[in-house]
């Protein structure tokens, strides 16, 4: 594998850090993003004055983990934050005005927006009037103009400096865990850090969690960010994640894919056809008791959301069959669940190869809509720019995934406006027809939730605690038995497997070095052999490239013949 990067033109360097990627190494400092230090200086002046901080996360797993590791976070450095999640299906996606304004009348001094607020101006605005101190914490894409708040950590700003624009692939829960960096090592230097310190490694596991569910890309600080994290998870500290890997059945030690496939789809199944903060009292709780509840719950209604997903999906692939082939595929319909929308929408782009839109339409005629792109096809850009042109009330997102809200009576002209901005782009990216993938058992395979994404899938069944598998050499033929046992003629090496004694060729192991092989030829009951090339010997038996194999039994019923010396074969 390391000669294989050399080849591509990596450096040592790089392919150590891919190996084994340390957070020590990885790290960067916090204040080269914009706003950092700002917000935590004002968090730190919370901490210390005892104001009420409450903590507004979105409704995926992404936005469960980073409100999570805040409030973690801010516990052990001795504020007592709460949390609001709102709800799919009444308030939609990011900060409204009337919950920010709710908020303020309840008590709140200052709110933290996770994963969401970047694209919140009416509801940043009408906070800033009500005198409630908003800071924004969020990797979306970001327009020209933002909206008003004390502080908007994003590394998608376009404002952003050249070093922090570096991160813009981390998802929401990496920016939430180095504000919590920030904030800690702000109220060390103000003398107001609690003895012993705030353990910020153990967060690891929930910024692994939400990476990964994230779908971002599993390089540079991210994959250390996960390697670490799995290591922390093992240790079952989190009572949360220990009971929902309980009702999961997971009873090893977590890979990556367990994360994307077993873990991420119970804590979504809360904001999609639950409760939407059931992930954030999970991953916060402190009693094993109140855990495994919860757990229970949120495995039984991934078991509902995996019916409704199944009725949505077929309605929407069927629906786009209908529309023929588009650029991008932007299908709806009425009474489609929104909270399985974004799966159907990523399972319509894996069956068709190109950037998906689902969009459930309610019966006021709103459309709540969720995409899913292709590599090289950046659909956030193209949600943002339908904004400006005033074909969708609200929307944002990122390269690979974006959602919006849109007028059923405006739908078909959002759909001609986004095949025109981004057919060039999906043209230029496209793969062959035979190379895209199937539906079916190869569509989505697994249930990551977020997406069903099949390649990202298989590089995530591995896991990146597992490791790498060694492929068997390709062999000219090789025998097939019904009974096979540990050869005693093997020469002790290994104890490799020979049928009954039967001698087979020679072969060179994956190390490149002879492996001793069986010498005795014996009867055997029955074998068959696969080859590239089969001649028929004297006889008119075939054995692969003319080899000759002692211990032959003619299926036909004929006695069996007395073992001959062989001849080795050359392969």
């Amino acid at each position: 594998m390391r000669g294989l990067f050399l080849s591509r033109g990596a450096a040592e360097a790089e392919i150590e850090q891919l190996r084994a990627p340390t957070i020590r190494d990885l790290l960067p400092d916090p204040s080269i993003f914009v706003d950092m230090d700002r917000a935590a200086s004002r968090i730190a002046r919370a901490v210390t004055a005892g104001e009420r901080i409450v903590v507004f996360g979105d409704y995926d797993v992404d936005g469960a983990t980073s409100a999570s590791v805040l409030i973690r976070h801010l516990t052990a450095c001795g504020a007592r934050p709460g949390h609001y999640i709102p709800d799919r299906l009444l308030e939609g996606y990011g900060p409204s005005a009337e919950a920010l304004v709710a908020l303020k009348g309840a008590g709140a001094d200052l709110v933290i927006c996770v994963d969401c607020g970047t694209q919140g101006f009416e509801a940043l605005e009408a906070a800033a009037n009500a005198g409630l101190e908003v800071i924004v914490v969020d990797h979306h894409k970001a327009s020209t103009a933002l909206p008003p708040a004390h502080a908007i950590i994003n590394p998608n700003r376009l404002d952003e400096s050249a070093e922090g624009s570096r991160y813009g692939h981390l998802a929401a829960v990496g920016m939430a865990f180095l504000l919590a960096v920030a904030v800690q090592r702000e109220l060390r230097a103000q003398g107001a850090l609690p003895s012993p310190a705030p353990d910020l490694m153990g967060l690891l596991d929930l910024v692994a969690l939400g990476t990964v569910a994230d779908v971002v890309p599993l390089t540079g600080l991210n994959r250390a960010f996960v390697a670490q994290g799995l290591k922390v998870m093992a240790r079952r500290g989190n009572r949360g994640l220990a009971a929902l890997a309980g009702a999961a059945r997971l009873e090893r030690a977590p890979l990556a894919s367990d994360l994307g496939f077993a873990l991420g789809p119970r804590i979504n199944a809360g904001g999609r056809v639950g409760q939407a903060d059931l992930g954030v009292r999970l991953l916060c709780g402190a009693e094993d008791e109140a855990c495994e509840a919860i757990a229970a719950e949120l495995d039984r209604l991934n078991a509902e959301r995996r019916g409704i997903e199944a009725d949505v999906t077929e309605a929407a692939i069927a629906a786009a069959e209908r529309a023929g082939n588009m650029p991008v595929a932007v299908v709806s319909g009425a009474g489609w669940h929104p909270g399985v929308i974004g799966i159907a929408a990523s399972r319509l782009k894996d069956r068709l190869g190109v950037p998906a839109i689902v969009i459930g339409v309610d019966e006021g005629g709103i459309g709540k809509g969720s995409g899913r792109s292709v590599a090289g096809v950046d659909l956030g850009a193209g949600v943002l720019a339908a904004r400006e042109a005033g074909l969708i009330s609200a929307g944002g997102g990122h390269a690979m995934a974006a959602g919006l809200t849109v007028a059923d009576a405006d739908i078909a002209r959002l759909t001609e406006f986004l095949c025109e901005r981004l057919s060039g782009a999906v043209t230029q990216c496209a793969a062959p027809a035979d190379a895209r993938p199937r539906s079916g058992a190869g569509a989505g395979r697994g249930d990551a939730d977020a997406g069903g994404r099949a390649g990202r899938g298989r590089a995530l069944r591995r896991g990146l605690a597992e490791p790498a598998r060694r492929r068997r050499p390709r062999l000219r033929h090789r025998c097939i038995r019904r009974r096979q046992r540990p050869c005693s003629h093997a020469s002790g090496r290994g104890g490799r497997t020979a049928g009954e004694g039967h001698r087979l060729p020679r072969r060179r192991n994956a190390a490149g070095r002879r492996a001793a092989q069986c010498r005795r030829s014996a009867p055997v009951r029955r074998r068959t052999h696969q080859a590239r090339r089969l001649e028929p010997d004297a006889e008119g038996r075939t054995a692969p490239g003319g080899c000759r194999m002692g211990g032959w039994r003619r299926l036909a019923g004929d006695a069996r013949p007395a073992p001959r010396k062989s001849v080795q074969a050359r392969h």
